[in-house]
């Protein structure tokens, strides 16, 4: 049996944490996976300035760090904005893979122009500095946004007959008006909405999270993990700052 931990990128009740792994529902996987979702212990509110960046990677490079000790065969991370991916690489030999990077390569093997569909648009920078980092930005469309702000904790639960037409309504501007060829979800938050969206639209919708999944069982059959030459060992590690660090922040978690 493969153990994956799945790192959701805020402090939340089990309940929250359901709404989350939820997301399995939504791909076949092998059944000799096992996905296991771990919260975070501290995090920003939101991802929308470089400090809240700089939290998120150190709230998940935490929550993660002792994957491969505990056992886990690979670990997922829950968030578009892949934080923590790289420093999680640096010290974990087992594969580790964010929705971002893969879900804009997986558009690209599906189509030659994808919009990114999202809640808010004050997430616009996380997709920026993805497609920049691939040289990804010509072929993006659109980043198209009804500019809500999202329910990090309950997700869309209780609110699909306000918000899934409105996704749509901006999908299909997307398809209609900018030539997108394939709408990839902007957030692993918006997950409930894949299904709607794929039976709405006449192009593939790529769905972030269960795409990691997939993808991670891939890698894992293959014999795959990332390069330890991009991705090199720090010569001092300081665990116990950074324990000590999130140790603290727990109380500022509200």
């Amino acid at each position: 049996m493969k153990q994956v931990l799945v790192i959701v990128p805020f402090p939340m009740s089990e309940e929250n944490l359901a709404a989350r792994r939820a997301q399995l529902a939504a791909v076949e996987l092998n059944p000799e996976m096992n996905f296991t979702f771990k919260p975070v212990r501290a995090a920003p509110r939101n991802y929308v300035s470089p400090v809240d960046m700089a939290l998120a990677d150190l709230g998940i490079f935490d929550a993660g760090r002792t994957a491969q000790k505990d056992g886990f065969d690979a670990v997922c991370i829950d968030t578009m904005s892949d934080s923590g991916v790289a420093a999680l690489r640096s010290v974990l030999t087992i594969p580790v893979i964010g929705p971002g990077r893969a879900s804009v390569l997986m558009a690209m093997m599906l189509g030659n122009r994808f919009s990114i569909l999202t809640m808010w648009q004050k997430w616009r920078h996380l997709y920026d500095k993805t497609l920049s980092d691939l040289g990804m930005t010509a072929a993006c469309a659109s980043i198209r946004s009804i500019d809500l702000a999202p329910d990090n904790l309950g997700l869309l639960d209780g609110k699909e007959d306000a918000i899934f037409p409105l996704l749509e309504a901006e999908a299909k501007r997307a398809i209609t008006e900018d030539r997108a060829e394939v709408i990839l979800l902007g957030s692993t938050t918006m997950h409930q909405a894949h299904a709607h969206l794929s039976a709405t639209l006449d192009v593939p919708v790529i769905n972030p999270g269960p795409l990691s999944y997939k993808l991670l069982e891939a890698m894992l059959g293959l014999g795959l993990s990332h390069s330890r030459s991009a991705h090199p060992t720090s010569p001092v590690a300081r665990d116990d700052m950074i324990l000590a660090m999130m140790t603290a922040a727990e109380a500022f978690k509200h």
